[in-house]
């Protein structure tokens, strides 16, 4: 069976071949992919599933919790404040207000409770404030009108008062609300209870009740999904806070567990005739936050996102699967055509041509293969011809491997016999000579140090005063940080051939070379003692090497000698090879001479 596959597959097109291998290669991994993703996010829904569920049971309990500490902050800034507490506690004792003022302080003193408990709850939830003394009397943030406030010390509840201390709180859960103004809207409130005891003794003096109405905490559990249901369960497993009002003060119908730790949790419960997906969370007061969602609805959107997800997938896939037979129909097209052209031309007919061209392998490769049947076909016309010129070559060849550097040594012969007749003059003037002609055949040295283009306009300058009756005094003042700098070979040689042609009008004067580093730059300029020129002059040339500077590409032209390179070449070539970081200035005053300064950037050694 497998034999026969192969000799199907290998009588088969390279092109059907190549779209049955890329079809296998996408469909296994694809379709493996499809598997292990349907698997998968069974785990991965029911993680989401919890992981939101603990997200909007960590929001809200944020909520709750700040209620809760809001009514713990009310009470500890009442059994905080120190003058409240000195008051309370002389009104406790039953200490009596004498002397002429008596009334002014007693009524000063009820004034002070009433406001330092109206502005504790200024700016807060609504809350409602009570604080009883042990003989009695009381003080209170509502009207006695609204509630009577002796009638909570008959609260069942109020009896375990008396096992609080410090700031050990009682808080007291659901009950009917007592206060008449909020009894038709909010049927149920929930209260915080301190004791206010003597520093010495632990005497009770008092107690502070801070109650708010439940309808504010659950007000907590608006805005969020409606297939989430939140609640607060006392430790006994009874509703305490609900969005119904109707299921206040029933047993909650499944199991918590009583965490001692302040980690949510989340099970799945089995209900009468559907799961859900059930979520607490402990509170500080010993409650617990609880969230219950029917399993079902909270999963079908995730599954819906994953649907959506898989069947994007598929038509992605189904999409590329096309797109990419289409591609490999239209690449291999130029390669079935070759092959075409190949089989013509293994018959015998060298006229046919592939004609493909393009950008790619296969356009290159037609290129290729229609330049090789052009070059076949003129190699079997001019066969003769073809040896003709290749003997030629040989010897063009022999000719050419004669060494430039015989010049050199012949030169160097030269200088020697000369030198040994006596003729120094001569034999430096050849010396030089030999070092221009060699610094001008080696082409590959681009750039040379500034202390070897300093020798060559010295060997240049010398030459000079050879061919005229007075000589020319070259002065070089370089500075020893600029001597191993870069810079491009002769661009000094055509400033002072103009210093000595045009400036010293080939007589006798001074040229003086200078040259620093200053801040990554190497300055040189070249100053001659000459004639100068006139400011119109002086104008026409700077607007000469302005027009040079505005051509992105200048052409350089080709010069065979020392004298014939301009100004304005020297300047287009420096700043084809620096840009504009390099700038030359030119200075000059009629009657006494001329200077040019360049300003060179430094080249690093790998530039």
């Amino acid at each position: 069976m497998r034999k026969k596959i192969g000799q199907w597959l290998s009588s088969r097109s390279f092109r059907f071949k190549l779209m049955v291998t890329s079809i296998i290669c996408i469909l296994i991994p694809g379709c493996f992919s499809l598997i292990m993703y349907n698997y998968l996010t069974q785990d991965a829904v029911k993680q989401q599933v919890i992981s939101n569920s603990q997200e909007s049971m960590l929001l809200v309990n944020n909520y709750v919790t700040n209620s809760l500490k809001y009514m713990l902050n009310v009470a500890n800034l009442i059994q905080m404040d120190s003058e409240l507490s000195s008051i309370v506690k002389r009104k406790a004792t039953g200490q009596t207000y004498t002397g002429p003022n008596a009334e002014y302080e007693e009524f000063t003193d009820q004034s002070k409770i009433r406001n330092t408990i109206e502005n504790i709850t200024i700016g807060g939830e609504q809350c409602y404030v009570t604080i009883i003394l042990s003989n009695g009397s009381y003080y209170s943030s509502y009207s006695v009108y609204d509630y009577n406030p002796i009638d909570m010390t008959r609260e069942p509840w109020f009896a375990q008062l008396n096992q609080l201390y410090g700031f050990n709180s009682y808080w007291v859960g659901a009950s009917p609300t007592v206060f008449i103004s909020e009894k038709d809207k909010n049927p149920y409130q929930l209260s915080v209870v301190r004791t206010l005891r003597e520093k010495e003794g632990f005497q009770i003096y008092g107690y502070v009740i801070v109650t708010i109405m439940e309808n504010q905490m659950n007000q907590n559990f608006e805005n969020l999904s409606d297939s989430q249901e939140f609640m607060i369960l006392d430790s006994n497993n009874v509703i305490m806070s609900h969005n119904d009002v109707d299921q206040i003060g029933k047993p909650f119908r499944f199991a918590t567990s009583n965490q001692t730790n302040k980690q949510i949790s989340t099970q799945i419960v089995h209900g009468d005739n559907e799961d859900y997906l059930l979520t607490q969370e402990p509170l500080f007061t010993g409650w617990k936050l609880v969230s219950l969602t029917p399993y079902q609805t909270a999963i079908n959107k995730i599954k819906s996102i994953f649907t959506n997800v898989i069947t994007l997938q598929l038509i992605s896939f189904i999409v590329f699967l096309l797109l990419l037979l289409y591609l490999l129909r239209t690449f291999t097209k130029p390669l079935v055509g070759l092959g075409k052209v190949a089989i013509t031309v293994q018959k015998g007919n060298l006229d046919v041509r592939s004609r493909i061209r393009g950008g790619d392998e296969i356009g290159r490769l037609g290129y290729l293969f229609d330049q090789m049947l052009d070059r076949i076909h003129d190699m079997i016309e001019e066969i003769s011809v073809t040896q003709t010129r290749k003997r030629k070559a040989e010897l063009d060849m022999l000719q050419a491997q004669i060494n430039p550097h015989f010049l050199f040594n012949v030169l160097n012969s030269i200088r020697m016999k000369v030198m040994f007749k006596g003729d120094k003059e001569s034999a430096e003037m050849i010396g030089s000579l030999s070092k221009l002609l060699r610094m001008t055949i080696n082409q590959d040295k681009g750039l040379i140090t500034l202390h070897e283009e300093i020798e060559i306009v010295m060997d240049y300058t010398q030459l000079m005063n050879m061919r005229q009756k007075e000589k020319v005094l070259l002065q070089t003042d370089i500075s020893a940080n600029a001597l191993l700098e870069k810079v491009p070979r002769f661009f000094l040689q055509p400033l002072i051939e103009n210093a000595l042609i045009h400036g010293l009008s080939q007589s006798g004067g001074v040229i003086r070379v200078k040259a620093w580093v200053e801040e990554d730059k190497l300055i040189v300029y070249v100053e001659d003692n000459g004639a100068g020129m006139d400011d119109s002059t002086l104008s026409k040339l700077q607007r000469r090497l302005a027009m040079s500077n505005e051509q992105e590409h200048p052409e350089m032209e080709k010069h065979k000698g020392f004298s014939s390179i301009g100004l304005s070449n020297v300047n287009e070539r420096m700043r084809m090879t620096y840009g504009e970081d390099f700038e030359m200035k030119m200075e000059s005053e009629l009657g006494k001479g001329t200077r040019i300064t360049m300003l060179i950037p430094c080249l690093e050694a790998n530039e």
